[in-house]
């Protein structure tokens, strides 16, 4: 059940709705942060755009882990052995008997199953709505991008949305509005952060593409993360102007190599914006990269130095404390989920969903 927190965190009442459990990361944990010893497990991860993917074997990692993807009779397999290797080692735990990791092609991208491969099931594939099932978007929607950091930092960074108005102003606009509010909703294998402005500075890339001639616009801006998969969605509404979807994965190829298997679906945007936002991507990316690359070394070994926050990073905090609990379950022997990835988000994120209909 998805809970709300919109309130500071209280190590005595950590939950929404109730006390801390007992074996919970409490507040204080958040400082003793070490997203590169977090591996999480039996989960989907998007390794591949579909389009990508043929009869000639692809290369992917998860968490160093080799993963082999290609097509069989026109359907996605993957293996952690090369098609044309001769096994000189041992299969790992993660792949059936033949060495293959469960397969999906799903929103026009294939997912590769980590972790115990009995365990693998469609019900844990992350809910992407605004995205067409059977995939099909043009090629201009989608991007790879790379980030030289540990996935966890990556999403800790995004899901701090406020971070847009000064590292990307030049896209998304400044820090200028009347009234702010952020909320931060979540349950055991989700974490969202909605963000509203009131009269914000227009942003550039509307402005110029869009052709939006008001001052400021009204927005609202969401950022959902499925745990487990460290896959994020953002859905940005703004008004007036175009709606923004973006699928934002993050896999883990190492525990300091992030690769993003991006799409954003425009289609219901004017022609100049709907081929120009995408690639606003690789632009925002490299300005991201150069705030998390230099802060990934910083967090592989605990420390006594103590991060400083904001009222703006309580997500940023919660998010580390889902994290840290579900690797803490994980440790003990517990893959099981506790809430569904699955099911529909499309309320929660504010989807217009008379603009997405498949």
């Amino acid at each position: 059940m998805l809970e709300a927190a919109d309130r500071p965190i209280d190590a005595d009442n950590d939950a929404a709705g109730g006390p801390a459990r007992s074996a919970a990361p409490k507040l204080n944990a958040v400082n003793n942060w070490v997203p590169h010893d977090i591996v999480m497990r039996d989960a989907w991860f998007p390794i591949a755009h579909a389009p990508h993917v043929g009869k000639k074997p692809l290369r992917r990692a998860i968490y160093s882990h080799p993963y082999f993807v290609w097509r069989e009779n026109g359907v996605a397999v993957a293996s952690e052995f090369h098609p044309n290797e001769i096994a000189t080692r041992e299969k790992s735990a993660y792949t059936d008997a033949a060495g293959r990791y469960p397969v999906m092609e799903h929103y026009g991208v294939i997912w590769a199953w980590f972790g115990n491969p009995k365990a693998a099931d469609p019900a844990h594939l992350p809910s992407l709505p605004f995205l067409p099932p059977n995939g099909g978007l043009p090629g201009y929607m989608t991007a790879t991008v790379r980030f030289d950091c540990s996935a966890p930092i990556s999403l800790e960074n995004l899901i701090d949305l406020t971070h847009a108005d000064f590292l990307h102003a030049d896209v998304v606009g400044d820090e200028k509005s009347d009234s702010e509010t952020i909320e931060t909703f979540y349950d055991s294998e989700t974490i969202t952060m909605v963000r509203t402005c009131i009269n914000k500075s227009v942003a550039p890339v509307m402005k110029f593409f869009s052709g939006i001639r008001q001052p400021t616009q009204n927005i609202r801006q969401v950022i959902r993360i499925y745990l487990r998969s460290h896959a994020a969605i953002a859905y940005g509404r703004f008004t007036p102007g175009d709606d923004v979807p973006l699928f934002h994965p993050c896999t883990p190829e190492t525990r300091d190599r992030t690769r993003m298997e991006m799409v954003m679906n425009t289609s219901n945007a004017g022609f100049m914006f709907r081929h120009i936002m995408p690639k606003a991507g690789y632009k925002v990316s490299r300005q991201d990269s150069s705030m998390t690359s230099p802060q990934s070394p910083r967090y592989m070994a605990q420390t006594s130095r103590k991060d400083l926050h904001s009222k703006f990073d309580q997500p940023g905090q919660r998010y580390r404390l889902l994290m840290m609990d579900i690797a803490d379950r994980q440790k003990a022997g517990d893959f099981d989920y506790r809430d569904n990835v699955s099911a529909d988000c499309s309320d929660i994120i504010g989807l217009r969903k008379e603009l997405f209909q498949f």
